[in-house]
């Protein structure tokens, strides 16, 4: 079992089928949550304001297809991990069509019996691509960090250089009135 929590939106328009994917979920993810739409403006609100790890969907919904589902995902987070779960791809050029266009997997529903075990590595995936995405994220900030660091630093150097100009200016301007004074004595 992944200990992990995952925000899972799910897309899904047959409300037994929902139940028994969300109940297979909870089998693969010690306290995952969950949201359920069948439909694209839901599923767009639910982008914006759940914001899934992943996303499940069925191909076949009332409204739209699947693809349709998987395009908008994409378009608001191409890095976002899309799995179709579905009882309609029986089409290996359909199947394969999915995958190319950017889905992480398809499952079909004749194995919802044992879908928590076809899940379970396709969440670890992503939860090893979200600590990825975690870790980069940690690096760039570091670097940036790093980054305003050296633009303090050299300010702070460009301040200095200033300050030095003025006091050899100043020290100039004495040499010079010195010299004045100088002549003047002679």
């Amino acid at each position: 079992m992944i200990n992990t929590s995952l925000r899972i939106l799910l897309v899904e328009d047959q409300e037994t089928d929902a139940a028994l994917i969300q109940r297979q979920i909870k089998k693969a993810i010690k306290n995952p949550e969950i949201e359920v739409t069948d439909n694209l403006d839901d599923c767009h609100d639910l982008l914006v304001n759940f914001a899934p790890d992943v996303v499940l969907s069925d191909y076949n919904l009332p409204t739209c297809t699947g693809l349709d589902v998987m395009e908008l995902v994409k378009e608001y987070d191409e890095k976002i991990a899309f799995i179709f779960i579905t009882g309609t791809i029986n089409d290996e050029e359909l199947a394969a069509n999915t995958i190319l266009n950017g889905a992480s997997g398809y499952i079909l529903k004749k194995h919802m019996n044992n879908l928590a075990e076809k899940l379970e590595p396709l969440f670890k995936k992503v939860i090893i691509n979200m600590v990825a995405r975690d870790e980069l994220r940690e690096r760039i900030r570091d670097n940036k960090i790093t980054v305003n660091q050296i633009y303090d630093f050299l300010d702070k150097i460009n301040e200095d250089n200033a300050e030095h100009r003025e006091n050899i200016e100043r020290i100039r301007k004495a040499i010079n009135q010195f010299k004045l004074d100088d002549e003047d004595v002679e």
